[in-house]
């Protein structure tokens, strides 16, 4: 499977962290180094990498790059001071992807438990934690692939919408990973992609990882889902998600409401395969989900080529909402939920399991 993040040790012992430049798949495979935090934020808001659990990787790892730095003063409180400025910087980039700001949070106690430790250590102690972000998600993924696959019959068509493969994670993917999983144990699966509109990660990323594994896939425009599906040519949906929130509602890639309703329209069970590192319980319900709008230029050019008139309004929300009643199942690295049992889960401190199987 294609690495989307990865980092080499220059002959100065400094850290570079290497990225995919997703933008310019599948035609071309472009490492976009990062040596600063800057440019990793720069690298995040400009879709270089992209993808819920790849962004909140990057972060972790754009925190170190800028401990790296060195920019800050020696003593304990002043490192602090500028490892929140730092944070400031790449939390700006992505509102809605909740593993951004999660990513942060589970590194802001590292770099204040080392503040006054040298600066080439405190480095390493956060170059090292982020790789454990990453190395954590790629079995958490595994995992999702373990529980989603049992939800699949022994052959089955699966409608996808963006990307949520290895591409936008840190390897093996969440509904993606679900097909590999069903795949290695031996079911019979083939994929409808759709090609995502405007951003197109479904005809760019989604077919070009599963073209590479072998999987048989057709791709869709995003106005042809609901023929397939009328045509009894689909067993499920499954997506991937930016931010779950505590009553279920989920924020993905812009269209996957509409293939929801679809869905439900048809009687096909629609599913959301996301690390538990997505539900964010201090999000009550998705009107409460940020949704961050894009430039104009992704929905008016293809490329370089103009495919709108000048000054044409354009709106570009890059996600939208699904309700709770439209998703059959979450499933996540600690199980399959029903998207009402998540406050009762949330809730229950003591709770290391689902409340029930779906």
């Amino acid at each position: 499977m294609v690495e989307a993040i990865w980092t080499t040790t220059e002959k100065d012992g400094r850290i570079t962290v290497h990225l995919i430049d997703q933008r310019e798949l599948p035609t071309r495979e472009i490492d976009v180094p990062c040596r600063t935090h800057k440019e990793m934020a720069d690298a995040i808001r400009e879709m270089v990498v992209r993808g819920a659990p790849a962004i909140g990787i990057s972060a972790a790892f754009g925190i170190a790059l800028g401990a790296q730095e060195d920019l800050a003063p020696s003593d304990g409180l002043s490192f602090s001071s500028y490892m929140e400025e730092v944070a400031l910087t790449i939390g700006q980039t992505r509102p809605t992807a909740v593993n951004l700001f999660w990513a942060i949070e589970r590194m802001r106690p590292v770099w204040q438990k080392i503040a006054s430790h040298p600066s080439r250590e405190r480095t390493r102690i956060l170059f090292a934690e982020a790789q454990a972000i990453k190395d954590d998600d790629i079995q958490r993924n595994r995992k999702i692939g373990t529980h989603g696959q049992a939800l699949l019959p022994s052959k089955a068509t699966v409608l996808t919408h963006c990307n949520a493969g290895a591409l936008a994670t840190g390897g093996y993917g969440t509904a993606l990973g679900v097909i590999r999983g069903a795949v290695e144990a031996g079911k019979s699966v083939s994929v409808f992609a759709d090609e995502t509109r405007p951003y197109l990660q479904g005809a760019r990323l989604t077919a070009y990882e599963l073209a590479a594994d072998g999987i048989p896939t057709t791709l869709i425009t995003d106005s042809m889902a609901a023929m397939v599906m009328s045509q009894g040519r689909i067993d499920a949906v499954i997506v991937g998600a930016d931010r779950i929130a505590a009553n279920g509602d989920t924020a993905n890639k812009v269209g996957t409401y509409g293939l929801s309703v679809l869905a439900r329209e048809h009687g096909i069970p629609f599913y959301v395969a996301a690390p538990f590192s997505t539900i964010d319980p201090r999000t009550p319900n998705g009107q409460a989900i940020p949704i961050e709008e894009r430039s104009a230029r992704e929905v008016t050019h293809a490329g370089e080529r103009r495919m709108a008139p000048e000054g044409i309004s354009v709106y570009n929300p890059a996600f939208d909402v699904t309700p709770a009643r439209n998703i059959s199942a979450i499933i996540t690295e600690r199980g399959v939920f029903r998207p009402q049992e998540l406050s009762d889960y949330l809730s229950s401190a003591s709770s290391q399991e689902p409340v029930s199987q779906a």
